[in-house]
Formats: C-alpha cells, sequence, structure tokens
C-alpha cells in the first residue's frame, strides 16, 4: 500500500477515535429553544446621574448576576453585548415577564425622615434642590419626605421571615458600619417627635415608592435611636413579594436604569419535540441521502454513505468539543449539512468517471486518485463559498442563527474531512482489490452513469440562447417578488417589527378565524392569528399590558378548551429596526463578499455574473414566500444566506470547468465552451441537488413546524439556483467574458502566412 494511502488511513483513523471519545464523555450544550427557559435582552439607559457606557453597563452586569443567583436558577448565562446590552438566559424560568420585571428594577433603598407636613391631595413629586419630595406611603397618604439618609448600600444583609406571632412576611434588615450609625441617628430624630405625628416615622422607599413608613416605638429614646444595626421592613407582603424585595436589596442598585427590549421564552416540550422531529428528519434524509448515492455510484456509494456517518460523527464531536451552544436552527443546520457533505463525494466520483472513461486502457486506481486531484480545485471552492455565508451568519446575525452558522460552518468542514480523507482512504482500498479488479463496474466510476449516458450524442448550443434565457429568467424572478410583495405583502416575523408572540397549545382543534373574530371582538383587531399544528397557535400583537395578555390568553383557553403556553417571544420596537437594518447589511455583505472571493479566485466578470444570479435566487425566495404568505424572521434570513452559498457553489463548479477547458489547446468559442462546462458538470449538479433534496423533504415533512418555513425557503432557493447557473450565471459570465477579453487571432494554416490568399507560384 502506498506510503500516502497509510498515512492518510492513520490521520481517519485518529481523528474518528478522538471524535468518538469526545462524543461519548462531552455532553452536547442545548440553548433555549431545546431545553426550555428564557431568555431576556436588557438594555442600559443614562439616567440624570449617570451615563449608560461600557463601565455602568459592566457593573449592572455583575448586580444582575448576584440576583439571578438568588433566584436559584440552574446554570444561568449572562453577557454583555455590545456597549450597553446585557444577555440573560435563565433555563427552566417560563415566567419571563416576571423574570424581566425583578432583573430590570433600579432597586434603588433609600430610608428618609417623614417631614410634619401631609399633603392629603397632593401626587408624586421628583426630588427638589433640597432632595425633598412628596410620595404616597403603602396605605395611599401623601407623606412629605426630607433628603435621604441611607442608601442600600448601607445594609449588610436583607431576609424575608414568616413572623410566627402571625404577623405575616416581612424583610429584616441588617445594617453595618455607617448604615449602623445613620440608622441610629435617624430613629433618634423620629424619637422626638410627637407620638402619632408623621415625623416619627421613617419612610423605607424603593425606586421611588415607600414600602414601608413604620412608627419609631414609645421605647426608643429621644437622641438615642434605635441601636444593635438592625430594623425590618414590614408590610402587606405575601412570600413572593418579601423574597423578590430580599433578593433585590441584597443583590445591590442598578447603577443606571435599564429596559427590556426582547425576551424569549420556550416550554420545554418544545424543545423536546423540536429535537425528536429534527432527529427523525436528519435519520431518514441521511438514509435517503445515502441510498440514492449507493445506487448511483454503486460500491463507492456504499462507502461514501459509510463515511457519512464518520461524518456525522465528526461534526457532532466538533460541536461539543468547541462548546458550540446546539439551537434549533443549529439542528437544522446540522442535518443540511448531511445533504451539503455528499458534493464532495459526487464532485470527486464524476471527475473520477471521467478520467476512466477517457483513457485507452482505463485502470480503477489511477482514475480514482485523478478524480480526487482534479477535484479538489472545485470542492474547495464551493466549500469556501458556503463557509463565507456561515461566517455572516456568525458574525452579522444573533441568538439562534449565529448558532445555525456556527454548525453549518462546522458541518463544511466535517465533510471535507470526511469526503477527501475518510472516502478516499476506503475507496482506495477497494477499488485495488483483485474481486473488484476484474469486474471494475461494481465499483461504479468504470460507467458513464444515466445522466451522461442521456447527454451521449445531444450538444444542444445553450448559449446561443444566453440572452434570451437571462432574460425571462430575470423578467419571472422580478416579476414573481414584485407582484408577490405588491399582491400579498410580506409577512415580517417580530425580529423585524417588533411586537409579542405567543405560542399556545390548545386541548382541542380550533380554527384560525375564530380566534381572530374573538381578539377583535375583544379589542384586538391588529393581532395576527396562525395555525401552527393542529393543536397549535400563534399570537402576534404589538406590546399589551399584563392585563391585555391575560385577555388574550383567557380567549384562547376558552376557544380551544384549554391552551398551554409553549412559546412567548418580545422583540421591543427599536430592537426590531436595527435587526432589519442588521438582517439588510448582512444581505448586503453576502453578495460583496461572494463578488470578492470570485473575483480574486476567477476573474471580477466571473463575481458579478454569480451575483446576478444569487440576487435573482433571493428575488424568487422572498417572492414565493410572499405568495405562500410565510413569515419572514430571523430562521428565514438564515435560509436566505444559505440559499446564497449554495447559488455560488453551484455557479463555482461550472466555472471551475470552464476555465479548465478554456486553457486546453483548440479554437473554439468562449460560448461553445461554456456549453460543454455545463454539460460536464450537469451529472454532479443532478446528483447533489437529488441529496439536498432529500434532506430537505425530510426536513420540510418531518421537520416540525419550527423548521418547515426553513427547509421550504431552501427547497425553493436550491432549485432555482440550480437553473439559475444555467440561465444566468454561465450566460452573464459569456457575456462579460466576450466584451472585456479580446478574441485572439486565428492561427493560420500550415502554408500559409497572415496575408497569404492562397497563391502559389
Amino acid at each position: 500500500m502506498p506510503r500516502a494511502t497509510v498515512v492518510r488511513a492513520l490521520f481517519a483513523l485518529a481523528i474518528l477515535v478522538m471524535s468518538t471519545y469526545i462524543a461519548a464523555t462531552v455532553p452536547p450544550q442545548l440553548g433555549l429553544d431545546l431545553r426550555g427557559g428564557t431568555q431576556i435582552v436588557l438594555e442600559t439607559r443614562d439616567s440624570p446621574t449617570a451615563k449608560a457606557d461600557r463601565d455602568a453597563t459592566d457593573r449592572t452586569l455583575e448586580v444582575l448576576r448576584r440576583r439571578v443567583d438568588a433566584l436559584g436558577v440552574t446554570e444561568p448565562t449572562l453577557v454583555r453585548s455590545g456597549e450597553r446590552r446585557i444577555i440573560v438566559e435563565l433555563p427552566g424560568v417560563q415566567d419571563p415577564r416576571r423574570a424581566a420585571e425583578v432583573l430590570g428594577r433600579t432597586a434603588q433603598l433609600t430610608f428618609h425622615p417623614v417631614l410634619d407636613g401631609v399633603d392629603a391631595t397632593g401626587a408624586p413629586t421628583t426630588p427638589d434642590a433640597e432632595g425633598r419630595r412628596v410620595l404616597p406611603d403603602e396605605s395611599g397618604h401623601m407623606l412629605e419626605l426630607d433628603a435621604a439618609r441611607m442608601t442600600g448600600a448601607d445594609v449588610d444583609r436583607a431576609q424575608a421571615l414568616l413572623d410566627p406571632a402571625g404577623g405575616g412576611w416581612h424583610v429584616t434588615l441588617d445594617l453595618r458600619g455607617r448604615g449602623e450609625r445613620a440608622w441610629a441617628e435617624l430613629t433618634a430624630d423620629a424619637a422626638c417627635a410627637p407620638s402619632g405625628t408623621p415625623a416619627r416615622r421613617v419612610a423605607i422607599a424603593l425606586d421611588g415608592r415607600v414600602v414601608s413608613s413604620p412608627q419609631v416605638e414609645q421605647s426608643v429614646r429621644c437622641g438615642t435611636g434605635i441601636l444593635g444595626g438592625s430594623t425590618r421592613i414590614s408590610g402587606d407582603f405575601d412570600k413572593r413579594e418579601a423574597r423578590e424585595l430580599a433578593l433585590l436589596i441584597n443583590g445591590g442598585a442598578l447603577p443606571v436604569p435599564v429596559e427590556t427590549v426582547e425576551h424569549r421564552t420556550v416550554g420545554p416540550t418544545l424543545g423536546e419535540r423540536a429535537i425528536e422531529a429534527a432527529g427523525w428528519a436528519a435519520i431518514v434524509g441521511a438514509a435517503l441521502t445515502a441510498l440514492f448515492i449507493a445506487c448511483v455510484y454503486r460500491l463507492l456509494g456504499v462507502l461514501a454513505a459509510l463515511a457519512l456517518v464518520g461524518y456525522g460523527l465528526i461534526a457532532y464531536a466538533a460541536l461539543v468539543g468547541v462548546g458550540a451552544t446546539l439551537t434549533l436552527p443549529g439542528l437544522a443546520g446540522f442535518v443540511l449539512a448531511v445533504g451539503m457533505a455528499v458534493d464532495a463525494n459526487v464532485l470527486v466520483f464524476e471527475r473520477a468517471r471521467e478520467e476512466y472513461l477517457a483513457r485507452a486502457a482505463p485502470a480503477l486506481r489511477p482514475s480514482l486518485a485523478r478524480g480526487f486531484r482534479n477535484a479538489f480545485g472545485a470542492v474547495a471552492d464551493s466549500n469556501v463559498t458556503t463557509l463565507i455565508a456561515a461566517g455572516l451568519l456568525f458574525f452579522l446575525a444573533g441568538g439562534p442563527v449565529r448558532g445555525f452558522g456556527v454548525t453549518l460552518g462546522i458541518g463544511v468542514l466535517a465533510s471535507m474531512v470526511s469526503a477527501l480523507v475518510v472516502t478516499r482512504v476506503l475507496a482506495e482500498f477497494a477499488v485495488t482489490r483483485a474481486a473488484v479488479r476484474r469486474r471494475p463496474r461494481i465499483s461504479g466510476i468504470a460507467h458513464a452513469g444515466r445522466v451522461r449516458e442521456w447527454l451521449a450524442g445531444r450538444d444542444p448550443h445553450l448559449m446561443r440562447h444566453r440572452r434570451r434565457m437571462t432574460v425571462v429568467s430575470g423578467v419571472l424572478a422580478l416579476g414573481l417578488a414584485v407582484s408577490g410583495v405588491a399582491v400579498r405583502g410580506v409577512d415580517f416575523g417580530v425580529e423585524f417589527t417588533g411586537g409579542r408572540l405567543v405560542e399556545y397549545a390548545t386541548t382541542r382543534a380550533v380554527e384560525p378565524d375564530r380566534v381572530r373574530t374573538a381578539l377583535a371582538d375583544a379589542g384586538f383587531p391588529k393581532a395576527v392569528v396562525q395555525a401552527s399544528g393542529d393543536h397549535e397557535l400563534t399570537v402576534r400583537t404589538g406590546r399589551p399590558t399584563e392585563a391585555e395578555e391575560a385577555l388574550i390568553t383567557a380567549t384562547v383557553v376558552e376557544l380551544g378548551h384549554g391552551a398551554q403556553k409553549v412559546r412567548d417571544e418580545f422583540i421591543g420596537p427599536s430592537l426590531g429596526k436595527e435587526l432589519r437594518l442588521e438582517a439588510t447589511i448582512a444581505l448586503g455583505a453576502a453578495l460583496a463578499a461572494q463578488l470578492a472571493y470570485l473575483a480574486i479566485r476567477f476573474r471580477w466578470t466571473f463575481g458579478v455574473a454569480a451575483v446576478v444570479a444569487m440576487a435573482h435566487d433571493v428575488l424568487i425566495v422572498v417572492g414565493a414566500f410572499a405568495w405562500l404568505g410565510r413569515t419572514v424572521d430571523a430562521v428565514f434570513l438564515a435560509a436566505l444566506l444559505t440559499v446564497i452559498g449554495y447559488s455560488v457553489n453551484d455557479s463555482v463548479v461550472v466555472f471551475d470547468r470552464l476555465r479548465e477547458l478554456r486553457r486546453a489547446p483548440g479554437e473554439r468559442s468562449l460560448a461553445r465552451i461554456a456549453d460543454t462546462a455545463v454539460f460536464q458538470t450537469l451529472p454532479r449538479t443532478v446528483n447533489t441537488g437529488s441529496g439536498a433534496l432529500f434532506v430537505l423533504i425530510a426536513l420540510a415533512v418531518l421537520g416540525g413546524d419550527s423548521l418547515a418555513d426553513f427547509a421550504v425557503a431552501l427547497l425553493i432557493g436550491v432549485v432555482a439556483g440550480t437553473v439559475s447557473t444555467v440561465t444566468v450565471a454561465t450566460p452573464v459570465a459569456v457575456a462579460l467574458e466576450s466584451r472585456t477579453t479580446p478574441t485572439p487571432p486565428r492561427a493560420p494554416r500550415a502554408g500559409h502566412t497572415p496575408h497569404d490568399n492562397g497563391a502559389r507560384i
């Protein structure tokens, strides 16, 4: 066995062993959309006394971390995003509004002397120049308060306790250092006021609201006050309120106010169903793809199918090994990469077939080796374009979509290792067996294949009609997009419009129209109601209050004979506008990045042609989604960027062959060379597209409603990308090359000079 084969075999074995070990010992890190929980995005705001800069956001993050730790949430995650945003992930928490309320409270605790005057008809006021203000006490009576003498920073510890004598829940405060002295002075002054007067009270305020204003008891001496450094906040607290108050005091006040700009909540059952659905889609899609490739490429197809198992193992181990968070779109990316992993194998096997059929004395092993060598450029170029799309998803998207970019990128790299190393080791071993050498057709590369046999003898001049093809394709794409947007409109999701989306699982099936009518009668005429399954409904509204949300839920519960929230998302209007801008930037960056790569790798003319084809495919997908009434959201953006990567991938394979044929000797026109390039790569296009379609159909049918839109977008995009390579990318490249590249002079016939008219003397 050649030394290079031995080295590749040892390398492949080492990777598979290491991947098996990692997969068996490292548990996957699931995102909240798979394990259930709440994600809250908070944004710091400027206050009259502090600016919400990076330092203030970092200090706010530490306060929030203490609060989350006190909540007792298992494995919470808190990270700063940008200068002002903080992302909080709370696994298992199913009440986002309550969690956001606890985390978002400033918790500025202050202790005030109460002045003699009581304004019974006044209203809360802001502090004046001396710090005085008017606030209602816990009973609703207005108190005029002096400037604060103490803050929450003077409290050492707060604890929620139940009075065993029947006094209800209260919060005890243990004071420290300066706080102990300040409390003695504050109560000493209050003790000097007559009993029953407001001035004998001490007001304890939280975020500008008096939560307790106890009277100083008669036993406290004027001028001495309460010693010992402890007191308590009593009021009409229940257990939860007392514990939350103690939590806020212990965590400390936020340096600057925060606002909830986004929250997402997913029930654990929805995540379990998504994992199960994606698992079945992966199994069925991979099985159909493996069966297809085995039928087309026989023995080598079977070995490539075995290598797909190795691909799955390598990709999964890489995901868990780098600590990537596996999200629902990430699962889709993992499943999709199974279909795309076939592409490298198909490119190699088709080149090996060409090499075998072109030789007068063909041999399997040399043909296979030349197939791997000659296909490497196309494999590298096609995978780099997909990696560019994955990189843009990671850097320009956020949340679960970023997870899709990670899994797609890892999947592409794992597929190259699987195809160029694992498959090659298995294939080289197989074709050197005596049984295979005696019957070379069972190898899968010693015959032309169905597509090439069908093409034999056909030589249509496609590029003769290049203008017509390009114009027709462009008009159809533009017409579909414009008509869809104009007639049906684009149904933007809450990520881009802002608002609230709640998904309910109802006990009985209910028509969306009934829910829509009932909500309109209840005062929500603009509510968007959609069925996402037999017993599942999604309701999208603006930003309802707590009472309005309760009314919406009650309406769904009544019509559905019971309902449970399985998903709850809120996006603030400012964040929605920002996400729309980011989506536009992501699409523009994708087009620019692909153009730059193709201009460097080929020529600028090929880059422009590929970008025109990409724009064509994007218009097709957007127009189709508009006509189908599908939601355009962040997952759709992930699908659209993947379509762009696939479209370029398909064009690159043809461009690579066109460049290779152009270097060959001969006097054929560029249009005829392009015809040959299209037809020589057509078997790869058909076989790769079929493998991807099997996986996408499995995702669309078995992946559940959460992945259906994603799969449909990619199905449309794959078909559009395959067609646009022939009708848009190649014709535009030929037209641009013909205009920019001077036609070389024809070589003179033997015996002639350039000005020879053929006469002889």
